[in-house]
């Protein structure tokens, strides 16, 4: 165990409705029992990706004691994922052109008290109009 960063959730504001399930390109957060929840420490890196995804603010930050993130730990679960039939690999968009993440840089932002996906490009016009 180490003292790092790492997502927290909290249930009692979590409506399942799995917008952070997506962002979590490590595979740490699932949905279960119709809350979201980070299934294994070790998958978590704490960058904090899906929390401008979270329509209720269910999703924050803590430093804690924790597993140590594990690189190796992810990869087998993203290998394990791909071999499940229910795993569905969802491509990101923005929301304002429809880019997808492999064609521009997308972020998770709130806009206009909504949580959104805008891209690199429609980015700079949002923030200056």
């Amino acid at each position: 165990m180490v003292t790092r960063k790492i997502v927290k959730i909290d249930e009692d504001k979590c409506t399942g409705c799995g917008l952070c399930v997506s962002p979590c390109a490590e595979g740490a957060i699932e949905i279960v029992n119709g809350k979201a929840k980070v299934i294994k420490e070790e998958l978590c890196d704490g960058a904090g990706f899906c929390l401008g995804t979270c329509p209720t603010g269910a999703l924050t930050i803590e430093e804690r004691e924790a597993e140590k993130f594990s690189e190796e730990a992810v990869n087998k679960h993203t290998e394990d994922m791909k071999g499940n039939k229910s795993y569905q690999d969802i491509t990101i968009r923005c929301s304002e052109c429809g880019r997808s993440e492999y064609e521009s840089a997308v972020f998770a932002v709130r806009l206009k008290g909504q949580s959104t996906w805008i891209c690199a490009k429609c980015l700079p016009r949002l923030i200056h109009g």
